[in-house]
């Protein structure tokens, strides 16, 4: 009786727990534009740009363009995804993708941009 009676709480609180999973995270929220910081290797100088979503951005030989940001809520860990892709400007005018997908605010390592003269990384998707 007693193992019937734990196998129904163990079923009804599987039950609860699916229907709050949805709930459990809050959705993030879009932001408007992205804070970027670009470092020049060549001249160790570092600039913090901030860039609309939807808009493009020229710094040295870079083109950067910025398709979307999203924050996470206020009640969770801060995190920051940005959606961009990075050209840089080759010796005849044409331009090369060097970068494209997402990049993260507390994680840049894990999708790193690589140039020879450039950094750049998440500073913050702005937000309303």
């Amino acid at each position: 009786m007693k193992k019937n009676m734990r196998n129904g709480i163990h079923k009804l609180l599987l039950v609860i727990l699916l229907f709050l999973s949805p709930n459990i995270f809050a959705e993030p929220i879009e932001g408007y534009a992205v804070n970027l910081q670009i470092l020049d290797k060549i001249t160790s100088q570092i600039k913090t740009i901030e860039i609309n979503v939807n808009d493009t951005y020229n710094f040295g030989t870079l083109k950067i363009e910025i398709y979307a940001c999203y924050k996470r809520p206020p009640e969770e860990i801060p995190e920051d995804f940005i959606l961009l892709k990075i050209f840089d400007t080759l010796q005849d005018n044409n331009l090369e993708r060097v970068y494209q997908g997402w990049m993260i605010s507390s994680s840049p390592a894990a999708t790193p941009f690589e140039h020879p003269i450039y950094d750049v990384w998440v500073k913050d998707c702005r937000i309303n």
